[in-house]
Order: C-alpha cells, then structure tokens, then sequence
C-alpha cells in the first residue's frame, strides 16, 4: 500500500482489511475520513484522539469509532474495515459543492454529495429514485430537467450555479417518494400467481470464499443446498428461478447484482448465515435496503422482509431477531426489491445442528417460497404459517 492513495483507492487494490493492531499511513487517512464522517453524521467519530506520536496505529478507540460509523450507515459493526466500509467511508468525505457532479459512463461518481442532491430532487418531485449515492443515468435527467425548470443552461452538470438556484428554492417545498411508490404500484398490477415472475435466489459463499463453518458445514455449501430447495419449489408454481452461482463459482456483489438486472428479476433473495465469538448468538434475521434520505428505502424489500421473517420464524420456532433496514453492498446495488436472510448463527451448535438437517432446510425454503406468494396477495388474511406449497400452486392455476 502507498501513502498516495486514499483509503477506498488501496482497499479496492488489495483484498488485506484494516483492524485493531494494524499501523502505517492508511490508518491516519483512516482516522481523517472518520473524522469527517463524524461531523456528517452529527457525532464525535473519535472523541479520545490517539497522541500525535500513535496516529497510525489502529487502537482500540479507533476500533470504537469504525463500529460507531458502520452502525450508523447500516454495515456489519465489526469494527474491521473491509472492501465495503472503505468505500462508504470514501463517499463520506463529499459534501454537496465539494466538486461538480456529472455523468461520467463507466466512471460513475459516488458519494454523499450524489445522495444529497438525489435527495433534494426527489423532494422537488423530479426524480424517481432511488437515492444510491451513485450519478447514474436517471439522476442527470433528473438534473436536466430541473435546470430547464430553473431556465438554467440543462447541461447536466451540478456545479455552483445549479447549487445557487437549488439553495433559493425553498425548503417547504416537498414530494413523496416516487420510487416507493413505483415499487407498490408494480407489485400491486402484477397479479396473485407467481407464474412468470423472475426470482434470483443469491447463494452466499462460494468456491475460494472463506466464510461461516461448524466443522464441515459451510455457509457456501448450506446457501446453496437452500437455493437449488427454494428453485424447485418456485419453478413448479411457473416462476422462473435464477441462481447466481453454482458450487464452483464464487461472483462478487457487483456480478451478482449486475446478472439479477440482465435477467430483469422482480425480487432478489439473498441466502447467508452468520458467526459470532460468542457461541450463545442465535436465530434468523432478515435485511432490506434502507436510509434515513427520503428515496432512500425499498419499501416492497421491507414488505417482503417482513413476510419472510414472520414465515421462518412461524415454521421453524428460531429465535426471531426481526427486520431491519441496512445498506448491506449486496441489497443496495440491486434495483429490484431485495432482502438477505441471514439464516441462523453456525457459531451456535444448535442453529448449526437445524440448518445440517435436510428436513429443516426443507421447511425454511417453503416458508421462503409461501412469503413471495404473499407478497403478491392484495388481500393477504391467511394466518402466518398456515399456507402450504399447495396453496401457493392454486394461486398459479396450477391445481
């Protein structure tokens, strides 16, 4: 690693993470972008400094404050800083008027300035989200269409003349959500079958990737066996099933994500399990995509997460550690509603024992499979747990 690059730049260039005990230049730019993000996110990122002599050492308190900001940005708080947190960190640093914004095809710009801008134009009514943090395509017509409303020159860039107009627009002036509503709307006109709806079921793990394990038992290997239980079922209700992976490949989340849009899925099911230090950590939670930005949060995710979780729990009696909004890499690239199921603790003899049972894993895809039905039912009374495989087929026709 070189001093001359910032800390997302050398994460992206090297697959070693930083944590406690590291020391070296990287770690003092850590300490500056977390610094910053502090005062973005109106906290103190590091109230204790380390004297001068120490700043690149990755200390306890340092540790403190990287799981204090992975927290508060909807990561994994494992105080480490991986390829994922390095790169939220690296958009922290923006603030909007930091730097011009345009549409750079194959270099899309990223940051908190992209999301406060997606943000002010959803709220203006202009875009229709979501609000990524990323300078696609949508946002420039969005800006475009603004500046023509402004009679600015619609050139698509959001430099300081476009901020000057932004600013003396005032704030009472608001919109909805127009991507959420978009979801619902989509979701509402689609039908009760699930025949003809495109379902990625996303395995976590794979060959090479080192993940979760109780002895011989894998994450990668009890994903996978879920997924090709999950595929069946949803295949026979007419539903087209998709994995993105196989036993012998191992795609990251940019692939993943990139192949559910070639395929123009209608919902995304990520698959994972989970570890902890402490062997008494146990249960089934579930993750959609969410933020605190208006636009900034999946609401048919939320609703299918919802039903999912619920379903599991019902079917299974695990320990239920509920819902929750995230910006996990892997539900937020994707533009199709899209959940991760985080499966059970394989640090846990007893969720690790369940979830080698071929039987348990039989029943968590059924439950699966009965909540995307659900998700489909205007009218949706039946009582969590009580419909069957059976019922969902009737709703294809198929019975």
């Amino acid at each position: 690693m070189t001093s001359g690059r910032t800390l997302g730049q050398a994460e992206a260039a090297t697959a070693a993470p930083l944590r406690r005990g590291d020391r070296g230049p990287l770690v003092v730019a850590l300490r500056s972008m977390l610094d910053r993000a502090g005062g973005a996110d109106g906290g103190v990122a590091d109230p204790t400094p380390a004297p001068v002599t120490d700043q690149d050492v990755f200390d306890s308190t340092l540790e403190d404050a990287v799981r204090a900001f992975q927290q508060r940005r909807g990561l994994v708080s494992d105080g480490v800083v991986g390829a994922q947190t390095a790169r939220v960190l690296d958009g922290a640093r923006w603030r909007l008027g930091d730097r011009i914004l345009l549409f750079t095809p194959g270099h899309l710009m990223r940051g908190d300035d992209v999301s406060a801008l997606q943000e002010r134009l959803v709220t203006l009514g202009f875009h229709g989200g979501p609000v990524d943090g990323v300078f696609g395509v949508a946002t420039e017509q969005a800006l475009r269409e603004l500046q023509r409303g402004l009679g600015l020159e619609p050139d698509g860039l959001c430099g300081p003349g476009t901020l000057r107009a932004l600013g003396s627009l005032s704030r009472a002036v608001g919109g909805g959500d127009p991507w959420a509503l978009r979801q619902q709307a989509n979701v509402a006109v689609a039908g009760k079958s699930l025949a003809g709806k495109v379902v990625v079921l996303d395995a976590a793990g794979g060959l090479g990737r080192t993940g979760p394990r109780a002895g011989d038992l894998t994450e990668a290997d009890v994903t996978l066996d879920l997924a090709y239980r999950i595929e069946g079922r949803l295949a026979a209700t007419g539903a087209t099933p998709v994995l993105t992976r196989g036993a012998t490949t191992c795609p990251d989340d940019q692939a993943r994500a990139s192949l559910a849009r070639g395929v123009h899925a209608d919902l995304f099911v990520s698959l994972a399990c989970d570890w902890h230090p402490n062997p008494e950590a146990s249960g089934v939670a579930t993750f959609f995509w969410g933020d605190v930005r208006v636009g900034a949060r999946s609401a048919t995710g939320e609703a299918l997460a919802n039903r999912i979780q619920r379903e599991v729990v019902a079917r299974t009696g695990m320990t239920d550690l509920r819902t929750h909004a995230c910006a996990i890499e892997i539900v937020r690239v994707t533009r199709m509603p899209a959940v991760l199921v985080e499966l059970g603790y394989l640090s846990n003899p007893g969720d690790a024992a369940r979830l080698a049972d071929p039987g348990f894993r039989d029943t968590v895809a059924e439950a699966i499979v009965v909540a995307v039905q659900r998700l489909y039912l205007a009218e949706d009374d039946a009582v969590t747990g009580s419909l069957r495989l059976a019922d969902v087929l009737a709703h294809a026709g198929l019975t």
